[in-house]
């Protein structure tokens, strides 16, 4: 078991880097890229490098929206003057071969890579103090490991595959674990909520299930027998565009799914907070409601980052059976 830890440790490392290096190329139109301005490379990409202030002729969902959002910059208010503090992070344009590369940081990307350490530090602790008998922090580990292995790998791949693939499991489920718990503290980001880091991950997932079924098949068996053995030869050319969008349709799913569960819950916790300056007239009539609804969606928000990393790491183990055992 300690093993394992140690290899979802690497692997968690491996993840975090393949996230974050995710380069957007920006197309050329005559101009060299050293001429082109950064805003208007940053507006290409979507993210411009300043966000616009939320002031006084802000929307509540303008302000809402800006905290769920991706952006470059980090701010910190403090709770007793309302002083804020924002950091923006660096820009970093490349020019490779004529095409203008933004490299640059985000503020998603930043708590992905916090939680990408967080993760590789406690578990290297926590391998490290491994015994016969768990104890303490790695008895957790253990419990969370084994029931990733025996619930998940096992009864979805089986038990002959199973530790195959156990590893990329339990990085999946701790690294997303991790992410959505520290999008619940205050003025962090969750890192989930971006559809570019759950669609990093469920592609992931899509080339181990490819992996797996070419592993167990062969190329060639797992292409040709994309289609179930039965069907009558007619029905090949509906079959075919059929099973192979269901082969793309599952990565989608995985992403989307996790994406929108993450970033609906946020959403309607601020919203519960903005009644009270949505309708002024009564606010002080609604605080209290507010609060205690916010104070009930934040502690579903905790049961509901655990439950996300489950449902992702159970489809996970569920795709990549189906591609070692086609039957």
């Amino acid at each position: 078991m300690g093993a394992l830890v140690r290899t979802t440790t690497i692997a968690l490392a491996a993840m975090a880097l393949i996230l974050g290096i995710s380069p957007v190329a920006l197309a050329q139109e005559g101009a060299p890229a050293e001429a082109r301005p950064l805003a208007q490379i940053d507006s290409n990409v979507g993210l411009p490098t300043e966000t616009p202030e939320v002031g006084a002729t802000s929307s509540v969902p303008d302000v809402v929206f800006h905290h769920v959002t991706d952006g470059r910059e980090i701010a910190f208010e403090n709770p007793i003057n309302g002083a804020t503090a924002t950091f923006h992070l660096p820009t970093w344009v490349v020019n490779v071969g004529g095409t203008a590369i933004d490299l640059s940081p985000t503020r998603h990307l930043i708590f992905m890579w916090l939680a990408a350490a967080i993760l590789v530090l406690v578990l290297s602790l926590a391998a490290r103090k491994r015994s016969i008998v768990p104890r303490g922090f790695y008895s957790v580990v253990e419990t969370l490991v084994r029931f990733v292995r025996e619930e998940l790998a096992v009864k979805n791949i089986g038990e002959h595959h199973a530790d195959h693939y156990v590893g990329y499991l339990c990085t999946a489920f701790f690294f997303i674990f991790t992410m959505n718990l520290l999008g619940l503290v205050p003025y962090s980001a969750t890192a989930t909520g971006n559809l570019a880091v759950t669609a990093g991950l469920a592609l992931l997932t899509f080339a181990v299930t490819l992996y797996a079924g070419m592993r167990e098949q062969g190329v060639a068996g797992f292409w040709l027998h994309i289609v179930p053995s039965g069907v009558p030869v007619w029905l090949y050319p509906i079959m075919i565009p059929v099973e192979l969008l269901g082969l793309l349709t599952k990565p989608f799913a995985l992403a989307v799914r996790l994406f929108a569960n993450m970033a609906a819950g946020h959403i309607v916790l601020f919203f519960l907070l903005a009644l009270i300056f949505l309708l002024p007239a009564v606010g002080a009539f609604i605080a209290p409601v507010s609060v205690a609804f916010a104070a009930g969606i934040y502690l579903l928000e905790l049961f509901v980052a655990l439950l996300q990393a489950y449902i992702f790491t159970m489809l996970s183990a569920l795709f990549i059976g189906m591609a070692s055992h086609p039957h």
